[in-house]
């Protein structure tokens, strides 16, 4: 058997799985779990790996190595939790079949869970199990008290060994301190996020658009990494400094806990600060900022706005600035001359990003595709 790696243990398990099967039409019921778990196999992505689907549940897991930052696994829990509300949401409006399969599509729900342990991988004839009591500790939490004690019932619990590998301290402000005890492996310490205001948030989010008369300048790159890879890149110091062609790495400035909206990029050209405020942060999709121009005009502001779409090459990083949105006359007019005319070096710019990412992923897994599997 090979060694014990270090890695992270995740469980996405269907709620109200088994009162849904025993009381609905097993046809019907059957396929819209099987959609659900589909749903939840395809928002498994690099670094995490599918272990195994278990019924009513996928158990993956991913290396520790070198896994995400902190706040962006957080924001991958919580995007998946989106995807499978609106996938529930849009079973439920667009279904006319009166069957109780159908008619109890809206009592399902979502529960999630990660720890942080060793495991190996164990071969059995044709097929690999990871085996260990780290893996045997996440299971068990399957079972616990979580809804009686704190009336919360979508969550995602994270153990406290989980939290501190990655270094959600500041982010626990919304958490709720709980515990479990459990027979041959005494108390364990969680962390338990209530999904709920995560979808409703979404749900009440406005998107701001751009108007097509508004675009200065539209750059494409192709990256051959996944959303959340290249989502964890763009929120990491010094790659911002690349995507902004910054003097200098990019520190962030506002409220302690998470990095979001409101939060304001310090961003050097030349020895010119120019603060950058997020407008929209909306993980692994789209980064929209708002700041100081890099011209000879003070006081003059523009819009930038970086989205990321999945492809099946990995992601489309697409950059656009707006014209100006304030700022002196003379300064507004020179951002609509001057973006135009530095579309190959700001093209150049987004491709030594794309670049950066995608060597640095090589060097650090020493291959140039997205891996996650224990060796």
């Amino acid at each position: 058997m090979p060694p014990a790696q270090s890695a992270f243990f995740f469980i996405a398990d269907i709620s109200g799985y088994t009162r849904y099967l025993t009381e609905s039409e097993l046809e019907h019921a059957q396929g819209i779990l099987t959609t659900l778990l589909e749903l939840l196999v395809e928002h498994t992505r690099p670094p995490l790996v599918v272990s195994e689907l278990e019924g009513d549940a996928v158990f993956s897991y991913g290396r520790a190595d070198n896994f995400l930052l902190g706040q962006t696994f957080v924001e991958k829990i919580e995007r998946t939790y989106i995807a499978f509300r609106r996938a529930i949401e849009s079973m439920v409006l667009n279904n006319s079949c009166k069957c109780r399969a159908c008619a109890n599509i809206g009592n399902l729900d979502l529960k999630f869970f990660v720890h942080y342990g060793t495991a190996s991988l164990q071969r059995v004839g044709e097929h690999e199990k990871l085996v260990g009591s780290d893996v045997i500790v996440v299971h068990r939490l399957l079972k616990n008290h979580v809804i009686e004690q704190t009336g919360i019932r979508a969550y995602c619990l994270y153990t406290d060994a989980a939290v501190q590998q990655l270094g959600l301290g500041e982010l626990l402000s919304g958490f709720t301190e709980h515990s479990e005890t459990y027979e041959h492996l005494g108390e364990v310490k969680v962390w338990v996020q209530d999904m709920h205001p995560v979808w409703e948030h979404e749900r009440n989010t406005h998107t701001i658009e751009i108007a097509p008369g508004q675009v200065a300048l539209r750059l494409v790159t192709e990256i051959a990494l996944p959303p959340e890879v290249v989502w964890d890149y763009m929120s990491r110091p010094e790659f911002l400094q690349t995507l902004y062609a910054a003097a200098q790495p990019v520190t962030v400035k506002g409220p302690t806990g998470r990095v979001g909206s409101g939060h304001v990029y310090q961003c050097y050209h030349g020895d010119h600060l120019l603060p950058i405020t997020i407008m929209e942060w909306r993980p692994l999709q789209r980064l929209l900022t708002h700041g100081l121009m890099p011209i000879p005009i003070p006081n003059t502001y523009a819009l930038v706005d970086c989205s990321l779409e999945p492809t099946a090459a990995g992601t489309r990083l697409t950059q656009v600035f707006t014209k100006a949105t304030s700022g002196p006359w003379l300064g507004r007019q020179m951002i609509s001359l001057m973006l135009p005319l530095m579309s190959k070096t700001a093209q150049r710019d987004l491709d030594k990003f794309k670049q950066q990412v995608e060597d640095d992923f090589a060097a650090r897994f020493g291959v140039r595709a997205p891996v996650a599997v224990m060796a």
